[in-house]
């Protein structure tokens, strides 16, 4: 335990922030000596002794596993109490995850609204693209027609014709792409997702198969990436990534050129072209040409 009977106190400061209302005891017209709920009713619920939980918050018997559990139900703890729980009494916490959508947080998406001439997009767990403004759409492809479910970095990169050809070293682009997928898998090894993206690409392409067997590793936040776009010619853009800074694991890609070079020009110029009333994010499409040759991927 981080502090002596920490465990203890948060358990009394949980239970004295519920009523019996909210976890289904019945209402007693007696005036109650504590706030929030007794110890008994506690007990009760977690269906542990009442000497055995009185023991529990004074630091006198550790937990059982089967007991946290319990009692994180009786105490309507939500998924970070549990976690906390678990930290405090010392124990593995092994329960299956509930796997939560991911959600663009709000600065992400003004972020990607204020970004006008510069492809942006913003990656979630596995490299997912949760979210991309119309510059990205107008120099990669049009993301809004890519079912969400299959809208992922990685798999576009590899499956989508178009996109693999606009890259002009894209084997290198690739292979820095798998490590970066593989340091992110670090995070959470036994996501079901990431199996069955791996396992999709590794059946479909060799290349994907073979680098990531190497157990290659890259954060890929920074780089250069040089494509070759079918409507404004070549391009070669700086590539910077940044982690949101709540934890959340969430990532926002730029890319971006120096001003006054043909680059730049080509950036303004593709922004022109689509007529940057509003920004593309989550299915809402830019206006003007976007689509590249070749199909999104299905």
């Amino acid at each position: 335990m981080s502090a002596p009977n920490e465990l203890g106190g948060f358990l009394k400061a949980r239970r004295a922030q519920l009523t019996a209302r909210e976890v289904g005891l019945p209402q007693t017209v007696t005036r109650r000596k504590v706030t929030g709920l007794r110890r008994e009713e506690v007990a009760q619920l977690a269906a542990i002794s009442v000497d055995y939980y009185t023991r529990l918050e004074q630091g006198r018997v550790q937990a059982s596993a089967s007991v946290l559990v319990t009692l994180a139900k009786a105490l309507r703890l939500d998924e970070d109490q549990q976690s906390y729980l678990y930290q405090l009494a010392g124990k593995s916490d092994s329960r299956p995850r509930r796997r939560r959508p991911q959600q663009v947080r709000p600065p992400m998406r003004r972020l990607l609204d204020q970004l006008t001439e510069n492809p942006a997009m913003v990656f979630g767990k596995r490299m997912d693209i949760l979210a991309w403004n119309a510059p990205a759409a107008a120099l990669y492809t049009d993301f809004a027609d890519i079912p969400p479910a299959r809208r992922n970095y990685i798999r576009i990169l590899f499956t989508n014709p178009a996109v693999r050809a606009m890259h002009v070293d894209w084997e290198s682009n690739a292979r820095e792409a798998v490590a970066a997928l593989r340091m992110e898998a670090a995070k959470d090894p036994v996501d079901p997702d990431l199996a069955v993206l791996v396992g999709e690409l590794s059946v479909q392409d060799a290349d994907f198969r073979t680098w990531w067997a190497t157990h290659e590793v890259n954060s890929a936040s920074y780089g250069m990436k040089n494509y070759r776009h079918p409507l404004v010619g070549d391009l070669t853009l700086d590539c910077d990534t940044w982690d949101s800074p709540d934890g959340s694991g969430q990532r926002l890609m730029t890319l971006t050129a120096e001003p006054g070079t043909p680059s730049h020009d080509a950036l303004r110029m593709l922004a022109s072209w689509n007529k940057l009333k509003e920004p593309t994010h989550e299915g809402r499409r830019p206006q003007g040409p976007t689509r590249q040759a070749g199909s999104a991927v299905r």
